[in-house]
């Protein structure tokens, strides 16, 4: 019964420091918005995901889709920061996506992301751009380390009631 409360307070203590870090995080994407959102408008490229390492990428561009700054956040953890991305500057989001080799040097998450900020850029410049184009909260609970938290206490839970079981069956 001891280990079962112990479990407890270690999960509502990881749940706790997973907010806090996160709460970190998600200063650091708004600083790093706010500095390139001085240099003009702010491209968005999103490549996120449940249970594996994610990516989001800020382009500071121009009406043309020139590219004067990009920034980079990958990662699983919530001690995943920006990082400049030189190989983006001075280029255009249109010719990125649409030149192969370009885009094959850089990993398969990056490329994600440059598709999904090219997706934005057409929608912006056809004047269809959607809620999800434009949204860009953070669902916490939906971080990576909260779903692996989630899922590792699914499979202490089961393993707990496991063992219980074979207890109850052993005393009878």
């Amino acid at each position: 019964m001891a280990f079962t409360v112990y479990l407890g307070i270690g999960l509502v203590a990881a749940f706790l420091l997973q907010g806090v870090l996160g709460f970190i995080q998600i200063k650091n994407f708004s600083k790093n918005y706010r500095e390139m959102r001085q240099q003009g408008r702010v491209l968005i490229g999103k490549n996120p995901k449940r249970l594996q390492s994610g990516s989001l990428m800020l382009l500071s561009i121009d009406i043309e889709g020139n590219i004067h700054e990009a920034r980079i956040m990958k990662g699983v953890t919530i001690f995943a920061h920006f990082k400049p991305l030189p190989l983006l500057q001075h280029q255009n989001i249109v010719e990125v996506a649409a030149d192969s080799t370009k885009m094959h040097q850089v990993d398969k998450l990056t490329r994600g992301c440059i598709l999904n900020a090219y997706r934005n850029f057409v929608n912006f410049k056809t004047n269809q751009l959607a809620y999800d184009d434009l949204n860009t909260s953070v669902n916490i609970f939906s971080m990576p380390l909260f779903e692996k938290i989630k899922q590792l206490s699914t499979q202490v839970i089961q393993l707990v009631n496991r063992q219980l079981n074979k207890t109850r069956r052993n005393e009878l």
